[in-house]
């Protein structure tokens, strides 16, 4: 009986031998993965598009930033050139009210007797006269030189021409022209006649006269 039993267990031995014996190596037999999708190719594809979304949503955001920069930069552009325009046109109409003061000034002085220039009265007119005017050149309002010039249209106002003369030049002013700034406030209205004969005429006569002979 005992020798049965050994008998078995050896063969059962050599058997489990023989089988391991004919198995290459590294062919053991390895437990497969459980069946199901693979949800790390899913995740990646998520990250991505999350990536994506916020990369357009930044550059939207900083287009509509610049954009409302720049409209903000023309939006201050255009209110400091109305302001400017609105300071310019006040000054303009205030500084115009001042100009027939002056005229009147200019032309009590012209009718001054000139026996009379050395008294203290007619110093005082000239002293108001001068002080007015420098206000206005510190506003920057300046008269027009228009006596002796070649006429020009687009700062004279000829209201007479000497008969016989082609009005080339001023040869009397008879209401002074300014300027405020590079702008035309006022045109000087003047007398036009020939470059032979203005000097004479503005010799003999003064510059300023109420105008006597109509173009």
């Amino acid at each position: 009986m005992e020798k049965k039993v050994t008998s078995d267990t050896t063969d059962e031995k050599q058997q489990a031998e023989g089988q391991g014996a004919t198995d290459p190596p590294g062919s053991e037999t390895w437990p497969s993965p459980p069946d199901g999708p693979d949800t790390r190719e899913p995740a990646e594809n998520s990250a991505t598009e999350a990536l994506q979304s916020l990369r357009a949503e930044r550059d939207d955001l900083v287009d509509q930033l610049q954009r409302n920069r720049a409209e903000f930069i023309n939006y201050r552009r255009r209110t400091d050139q109305e302001r400017a325009l609105v300071r310019q046109v006040v000054t303009r109409d205030v500084l115009a009210q001042f100009l027939p003061v002056m005229d009147d000034f200019q032309r009590a002085l012209d009718a001054i007797p000139q026996e009379e220039r050395t008294k203290g009265w007619e110093k005082g007119i000239e002293l108001i006269a001068s002080k007015l005017r420098g206000v206005l050149e510190r506003a920057g309002v300046k008269e027009i030189d228009a006596l002796h010039q070649p006429f020009d249209p687009s700062m004279h106002e000829a209201v007479a021409t000497e008969p016989g003369s082609h009005g080339s030049h001023v040869v009397e002013v008879y209401q002074t022209g300014y300027t405020l700034g590079d702008s035309l406030m006022r045109p000087a209205m003047v007398k036009t006649g020939d470059v032979a004969g203005h000097h004479a005429a503005a010799h003999d006569k003064g510059h300023r006269k109420q105008p006597h002979a109509q173009a």
